[in-house]
């Protein structure tokens, strides 16, 4: 399958993974502050197996999870692409978007604008119907942002997520969606 290798919106660039953002990225995923909503912190380790889970998902898909970098620094500041979803669910099969980034670039809206650029890939270039997204109930930077790129939360599609332990205070989660024909009204609209 063919690689989507980069996608592009004002400010950024979403590019394949380098072995040298390694750092960057371990660093992010040991950061309590980034991580506060997800099960734990990764270790350096976790967090290279996780890139090549990443780099697999590519091969496999042609579509992922995209380094994210600064057009005006090159600066790693995290990730933002597509992954199908890695549990059952009654939502599944699905393609999810998702973003991680770092703290020091939070509230500058980089997330909507890559999210905004990934969109555009799944709907022009993949001609995927549907994409959701999902976060616990707590994580509301998150539900922000899928709320500004113009997905619906579904309220009666929101879950427990089957990776969480039960009586984990994250396993409840939301699910928003959005599909491409809501996705040209919001540009459109």
């Amino acid at each position: 399958m063919e690689q989507i290798q980069e996608l592009e919106s004002a400010r950024l660039r979403l590019r394949p993974w380098r072995d040298t953002d390694l750092a960057a990225f371990a660093a992010m995923c040991a950061d309590p502050r980034v991580m506060r909503y997800f099960p734990g912190l990764l270790s350096r380790l976790e967090s290279a197996a996780l890139i090549g889970r990443v780099r697999g998902h590519f091969a496999e898909y042609g579509y992922g999870l995209w380094a994210l970098e600064r057009k005006d620094s090159g600066a790693f500041i995290g990730f933002t692409g597509l992954l199908n979803v890695g549990f059952d669910a009654p939502f599944t099969p699905a393609v999810e978007i998702g973003w991680r980034l770092a703290p020091e670039h939070w509230g500058l809206g980089y997330a909507s604008e890559a999210a905004w650029a990934v969109l555009r890939c799944a709907f022009d270039r993949l001609a995927l119907d549907q994409v959701v997204s999902f976060t616990t109930e707590a994580n509301l930077p998150s539900q922000k942002v899928m709320q500004a790129i113009g997905m619906q939360r579904d309220l009666a599609g929101d879950f427990e997520h089957p990776k969480i332990p039960e009586g984990h205070p994250l396993r409840p989660h939301v699910l928003y969606r959005i599909s491409r024909a809501q996705w040209l009204e919001t540009l459109h609209g």
